[in-house]
């Protein structure tokens, strides 16, 4: 298998980085980030929105509530309040499932 180079993170990331990563308008980014109380973007001095790796993971399961899974901004509100445990959880496993798919069909190519 070729070698890969492991992604350099960032400590914070703009939010047009976010918007881009999660493939959605910059509004709707600061739309969830007011509707969501599990996203604090600290801001610098010209307030411009910092998101660290968190917030990012963030983003990404409501991201993932809402686009993907079709839930409505009261379900993905209520799902993340009582079982935010469960659904990181959910998360994480789809996106190792993700990876998994990505590498096999990668292996497929190359045969």
């Amino acid at each position: 298998m070729p070698y890969k180079e492991k992604k350099v993170e960032k400590l914070f990331y703009a939010i047009g980085e976010v918007a881009e990563m999660l493939d959605v308008p910059v509004s709707t980014v600061r739309f969830w980030e007011n509707e969501f109380g599990i996203l604090k973007p600290s801001k610098n001095k010209k307030g411009n929105r910092l998101f660290m790796p968190d917030d990012i993971k963030n983003l990404k399961i409501i991201h993932h509530l809402l686009k993907e899974k079709g839930m409505t901004l009261a379900g993905a509100k209520k799902q993340l309040s009582a079982k935010w445990e469960e659904t990181d959880y959910k998360y994480e496993i789809s996106q190792s499932l993700k990876n998994i798919k990505g590498i096999l069909l990668e292996i497929r190519d190359n045969i």
